[in-house]
């Protein structure tokens, strides 16, 4: 959850996101942070560091905010319909969930003992689906390649 509010607070956005928003303010941060604009050395390097933390920002903003999910929600729901869960990791209030097709969710803000009922379950998929999956801000971290 440190993470969302970090980002939000690089585009200067508080309550819900709105992409068209965040497109602009992105576009707006974009310009005003381009190393080209610099003739000084190390000023060109602050704006290049600055300029991927806008862009890891953004691409991370879009990622959760309730647009994009409502968009990907068809494909998320066939995902946890058609599928188990082949791995998963928790760090820091983030739960990191692969399914078996490769596809990997991250949710946001599961607290350890949640995490600690999850792993004891003897049913841990239903156990998710019950309590984690529909429950938690989440995103599409990435799609792993799946050796058959």
């Amino acid at each position: 959850m440190k993470r969302i509010k970090v980002y939000k607070e690089v585009f200067e956005v508080e309550g819900p996101l709105v992409l068209k928003e965040l497109k602009t303010k992105y576009r707006n941060l974009v310009k005003e942070w381009h190393p080209d604009k610099f003739q000084d050395e190390a000023k060109k390097e602050e704006a290049g560091i600055k300029s991927s933390e806008i862009i890891d920002a953004y691409h991370f903003l879009v990622s959760i905010a309730p647009e994009t999910r409502d968009a990907g929600l068809e494909e998320y729901k066939a995902i946890i319909d058609n599928n188990k869960i082949s791995d998963f990791k928790h760090e820091k209030s983030v739960m990191e969930v692969t399914f078996t097709d490769g596809t990997v969710y991250e949710y946001f803000g599961v607290n350890e003992k949640l995490v600690a009922k999850f792993y004891n379950s003897d049913k841990q998929f239903r156990f998710a689906k019950r309590q984690i999956f529909h429950s938690f801000l989440y995103r599409k971290a990435k799609k792993e390649d799946v050796m058959a």
